[in-house]
């Protein structure tokens, strides 16, 4: 039996420890240090064990994982970087789908030198996304661009957000305030978040609009295309609220002096404040997660476009949010993997990797559909 730790209890822990629970092969424990996030998960998944940890210190997650022979991790991007090198430094195998803005390759080394398996940024995108890419650059002999869309929405449309965070609101804050690297005629260029918007039409969802996030992250190093963009999917409307409120401020983490006291208070945190419960899902509140990742390339002397479509929604059956299952499994099923020595390569690995191997791809596809997260493949020639 492989005993796993997953770092971190909340919306998205809590559907990989339910996974890896039901599996007679784990024995699961959840560390987190929130009480409220240890007391729900034990009455989610009972038969896991939990544990409370600052994993903020990377002193105590060194010493927490040091037991275990997989560890998993679902910490928001804030924390992300420091809990891996923890984790590698300790020597454990690590599956993790933190949204850090540090670059996990520059702990490629450390990786190899410690003989670590580690993959990163495993989730639906990243994750899912970059896996696709790295399996479409086996169908062909260039790629020639890459664009990547996804997003995580309420099914009920809600005035005046139409909107709810289905995994840190903090980390969704980033999307809208941390630079976007694209690339463009084979060069990484940079773009402000919320730039550049276009509607699509996506089946059972409608018109959503999309702009620029900084979503690509180990592809702009790791793929040749010569065009790439990621961007993020809301309802009609949303771009513009979220530009009026940092044009404000109100997401600047510079402290500034308000009252007639003169208290200084960081903007971010008021907005955080006031904004958060009301992108907190209710229980039982219905989500979708929509992505579409197209590749382009050619193949011989044909064009070539594949196309990876997802439409997914919330699970009755569970209780779980579409949004926290499609980032959750993809990385328990990795952890399987790892923890059971057929996925091994030692230092930092990004999804594209894993769909570069011959047959995983398809694996994790086939798994994901056995556990209800149904993806959409299709191939053609284009003109």
């Amino acid at each position: 039996m492989h005993k796993a730790i997953i770092l971190g209890g909340g919306m998205v822990g809590s559907v990989m420890a339910m996974d890896l629970a039901a599996d007679p092969n784990f024995n699961v424990t959840v560390a987190d240090q929130r009480d409220e996030a240890l007391s729900r998960l034990k009455q989610r998944v009972p038969v896991a064990s939990a544990v409370k940890v600052d994993l903020a210190d990377p002193h105590k997650v060194r010493r927490l994982v040091g037991e275990y022979d997989i560890v998993l991790g679902a910490l928001s991007s804030t924390i992300g970087f420091r809990a891996l090198r923890a984790v590698i430094e300790a020597g454990r195998n690590y599956c993790d789908i933190s949204f850090m803005p540090e670059n996990a390759l520059e702990l490629d080394d450390l990786a190899r030198h410690e003989g670590v398996t580690a993959v990163v940024d495993n989730g639906v995108a990243p994750g899912m996304s970059n896996m696709f890419v790295g399996w479409a650059q086996t169908q062909l002999d260039e790629i020639e661009s890459v664009a990547i869309y996804v997003g995580g929405l309420p099914r009920q449309r809600t005035w005046p957000f139409e909107y709810k965070a289905g995994f840190s609101p903090a980390d969704v804050i980033e999307e809208y305030t941390r630079p976007s690297r694209i690339v463009e005629h084979g060069g990484v260029v940079v773009r402000q978040a919320l730039s550049e918007p276009e509607l699509l039409d996506f089946d059972g969802v409608g018109t959503l609009e999309a702009f620029n996030t900084d979503g690509l992250r180990s592809l702009a190093e790791t793929t040749s295309a010569r065009h790439m963009v990621e961007k993020t999917l809301r309802y009609p409307g949303h771009i513009e609220l979220m530009r009026v409120l940092r044009h404000l401020g109100l997401f600047s983490h510079e402290a500034i002096e308000v009252g007639a006291d003169r208290v200084k208070v960081r903007p971010i945190d008021v907005t955080t404040a006031l904004l958060f419960p009301k992108w907190t899902y209710e229980p039982g509140e219905e989500d979708l997660t929509v992505m579409r990742v197209v590749v382009d390339g050619t193949r011989g002397d044909a064009a070539i476009r594949h196309t990876l479509d997802l439409f997914d929604v919330f699970d009755r059956q569970s209780g779980c949010t579409s949004m926290s299952r499609t980032t959750a499994l993809p990385n328990t099923i990795m952890a399987r993997r790892v923890a059971a020595g057929t996925f091994k390569r030692p230092g930092v690995s990004p999804p594209e990797f894993i769909g570069r191997e011959p047959g995983l791809f398809d694996a994790v596809i086939a798994d994901l559909r056995q556990r209800g997260i149904v993806y959409r493949i299709a191939s053609s020639e284009i003109a």
